[in-house]
């Protein structure tokens, strides 16, 4: 008998349905990948497998045996694209709490939030791969992205279950923890009975080990087929590029009139950022010219999205530290929106923050005003701007979606059109490929160069992947974590 079985499966809600009847099994022994675009219906399906979403007249079925507890939530543990940025679902969390240290009493430690119980050698094994220890102790809220994935990542695995879906593990990993949990995930399905759903946006993913892969698109589910069976499927299958017709169009837009000239878009000199015994930045000294482009590195931990936090005006330490922006020193006089004004952001934790259920054009006119929220109406040549921007990105039909029913890719491609929509100098790019498929990445990557392109825009693009960088980069800015 298969380990999740449904057969013909229609869920019972309208707004959670596929295309067509769900047939899917998991047979024992069998290592499965989900792939399929954004969009697609992977989500619909995970949330299907592990019971979330009811069927219609008939139930999925499971067999997790020789474990003695039948039900699907003692034996299967399904880490979320969302569960990377951390639990928000009181919705007490606010865009800058993570850098207000204040605010870390008001959130339990990594300690705490672990289960107990579980095998030893196991969660032996997860502390060391994750550097677990250095966290323990430290408030869930302060956590980069990258250390709240090898949290989520710890908390999911050290309960051993019997089947364990993951969405996208390995982005937002530095290279060597990549690597590492490859070999980890490996040994763990050659030694025990766990069975692994690793559900990606990204086929070159697919590691080794998997042995049968599903593809879910346009909201249907695809025959299962062996991983070889897929891989020689997609040889040949070029990957798009935007179309020339829009890369001319972002490269003539014209320059806004309150543009700003300064040749030092970004300079620091000695900047050190404290959190109680713990350094994150110490004794930086950074310049970046107009019109560079620059690609910022480092493990997980070592402060890249707290840089950037001083640069967007989003860390209260940035005004005890020496930093101009736009050739004007922090804390002269400037207010933190005449500094946002100038800068396109987008980053994990602006994806965290955004649990609004709003239409995906509010989403993108709240970047006219910097704001998590749409709190003053756009005018109609604004809302006109924010169109043209969706257009660019492939997702004007999503126009009038509610922000929260999307895909997490949907939800990305939209706040990256929020970062674009004021035509900013300064574009700051926290790891904006997340989840994003292959064409909506090598398009997106097109959309930065065609818009660096221009005469005066500078760019600061964080990520752990190397192909991910478009073309335009000129410099690069490695950080090391302290130890």
């Amino acid at each position: 008998m298969p380990i999740i079985s449904i057969a013909g499966g229609i869920a019972r809600h309208p707004h959670h349905r596929m295309e067509h009847p769900i047939n899917f099994s998991l047979e024992a022994g069998e290592q499965l990948a989900i792939v399929g675009p954004n969009g697609g219906g992977k989500s619909e399906l995970v949330n299907t497998l592990i019971g979330a979403y009811p069927l219609l007249g008939s139930e999925v079925t499971y067999d997790f045996s020789p474990r003695s507890s039948s039900m699907a939530s003692d034996n299967i543990r399904y880490m979320a694209f969302r569960d990377n940025y951390g639990d928000t679902a009181e919705g007490s969390y606010y865009y800058q709490q993570r850098w207000n240290s204040q605010d870390a009493g008001l959130y339990p430690t990594v300690a705490e939030l672990l289960p107990e119980g579980g095998d030893p050698a196991m969660r032996e094994k997860l502390y060391k791969l994750f550097h677990i220890d250095e966290m323990l102790h430290k408030s869930s809220i302060l956590l980069s992205s990258g250390e709240m994935r090898k949290f989520q990542l710890t908390k999911a695995l050290v309960g051993n279950p019997r089947v364990l879906i993951l969405d996208n593990p390995f982005i937002g990993l530095d290279a060597d923890t990549r690597r590492q949990l490859g070999h980890l995930l490996h040994e763990l399905v050659l030694t025990t009975d766990l069975q692994l759903i690793l559900v990606l946006t990204l086929p070159k993913d697919i590691p080794p080990y998997i042995t049968h892969v599903v593809t879910v698109e346009g909201m249907t589910v695809g025959e299962k087929l062996t991983r070889e069976a897929f891989i020689s499927a997609l040889s040949g299958k070029d990957t798009p590029h935007l179309d020339e017709e829009k890369r001319q169009r972002i490269a003539s837009l014209h320059t806004p009139e309150q543009e700003v000239d300064a040749e030092r878009v970004i300079e620091m000199h000695g900047v050190g950022i404290h959190y109680g015994a713990r350094t994150i930045l110490d004794g930086l000294d950074w310049c970046v010219r107009r019109g560079e482009c620059w690609a910022l590195s480092g493990e997980n931990g070592a402060g890249k999205s707290t840089l950037l936090s001083l640069v967007c005006a989003d860390n209260p330490q940035s005004y005890a530290c020496h930093i101009t922006l736009f050739d004007h020193r922090r804390g002269s006089g400037e207010s933190i929106w005449d500094i946002k004004r100038h800068i396109g952001y987008v980053s994990p934790e602006m994806h965290r923050a955004y649990l609004k259920r709003l239409p995906a054009i509010d989403i993108v006119s709240s970047g006219l005003y910097d704001t998590v929220g749409l709190y003053r109406r756009p005018r109609p040549e604004q809302l006109e701007v924010c169109e043209w921007w969706m257009d660019i990105f492939g997702i004007l039909p999503l126009r009038d979606r509610d922000f929260l029913t999307l895909s997490s890719g949907e939800q990305r491609l939209v706040l990256l059109a929020r970062a674009f929509v004021k035509d900013p100098a300064l574009l700051v790019l926290d790891e904006p490929l997340h989840g994003l498929d292959n064409r909506h990445r090598q398009c997106v990557k097109d959309i930065i160069d065609a818009f660096c392109s221009r005469k005066g825009k500078t760019l600061v693009m964080v990520t752990h992947y190397e192909e991910e960088l478009p073309t335009c980069i000129t410099h690069r800015l490695r950080l090391k974590r302290a130890r």
